[in-house]
């Protein structure tokens, strides 16, 4: 299969599948294993950047709404939330790197996770169902968020939207009020992680051998940007009449999946 092929592939999988609550960086490290093609933390990381900036794409009024009435209570607190959030998860973040924890690229912790995954949805929709749901997310609430991030950055096959949307409806947090919070905390949490990781490739590997991933990355960020859109798009309009269940079972059937292709085949 040509490189550019496999690399249109990854976009694809990264794109649909980073703000759908399934992980991308699990789809991504099993795509590459199927494919033989291991690629970099360095594109791994850096193609987020094309979905996230989808998502800013789709919720440019809302952010434009936060930043014209950031003087006002109720935004000061809701664009405070979301600091706490991402402020937990950069300290508890770095802290994980400094401890060498870093994203494996065997299937077997990805196929677990997923499994796990499957359970914390069909948990969340239950106890979500008795109870009235709310529309804000509580400071005890972000604060969880921003920890839920870092157990997915650490573990992939968890899913940062499904951990920090499943933190948010364990807490009684509605299905849109949570996944949009999720959706708006990636905005500076992924953009934050790209820069992050680019600065250390750099430095390691030095600016040749990254920039000679530039034609690679540069692919994989616009297809992924495209299908991203497309993605959220459909899950925004999914959720008006429809709960997470689907994805539950998607996890439930991959993770098995999975387990059975590591230890069968």
């Amino acid at each position: 299969m040509p490189h550019w092929l496999d690399t249109v592939i990854l976009g694809i999988i990264e794109g649909i599948t980073e703000f759908l609550p399934i992980s991308s960086t699990g789809h991504l490290i099993v795509a590459e294993n199927l494919l033989h093609a291991p690629r970099s933390e360095f594109f791994n990381v850096g193609i987020q950047a094309g979905a996230v900036l989808a998502v800013v794409l789709i919720y440019w009024r809302r952010l434009l709404d936060l930043g014209l009435h950031c003087r006002e209570r109720e935004s000061q607190i809701y664009l405070g939330k979301l600091a706490l959030a991402f402020g937990i998860t950069a300290v508890l973040g770095l802290v994980s790197r400094k401890m060498g924890m870093k994203l494996t690229d065997s299937p077997e912790p990805v196929a677990w996770a997923v499994f796990a995954g499957a359970v914390g949805i069909f948990v969340a929709e239950a106890l979500l169902r008795r109870r009235t749901p709310v529309e804000t997310i509580s400071w005890l609430g972000a604060s969880l968020i921003g920890v839920s991030q870092v157990v997915a950055g650490i573990f992939p096959g968890t899913s940062r939207s499904a951990a920090t949307i499943i933190a948010a409806m364990l807490l009684g947090c509605s299905r849109l009020s949570a996944t949009e919070f999720s959706f708006l905390l990636g905005i500076p949490t992924m953009f934050a992680a790209s820069g992050y990781l680019a600065l250390h490739e750099f430095k390691d590997r030095g600016a040749g051998a990254v920039l000679g991933e530039m034609g690679d990355f540069t692919l994989g960020f616009a297809v992924s940007l495209v299908t991203a859109f497309l993605a959220v798009k459909w899950l925004l309009y999914y959720l008006r009449s429809h709960d997470f269940i689907l994805f539950a079972w998607y996890r439930l059937a991959l993770g098995l999946a999975l387990l059975a292709w590591i230890y069968l085949f």
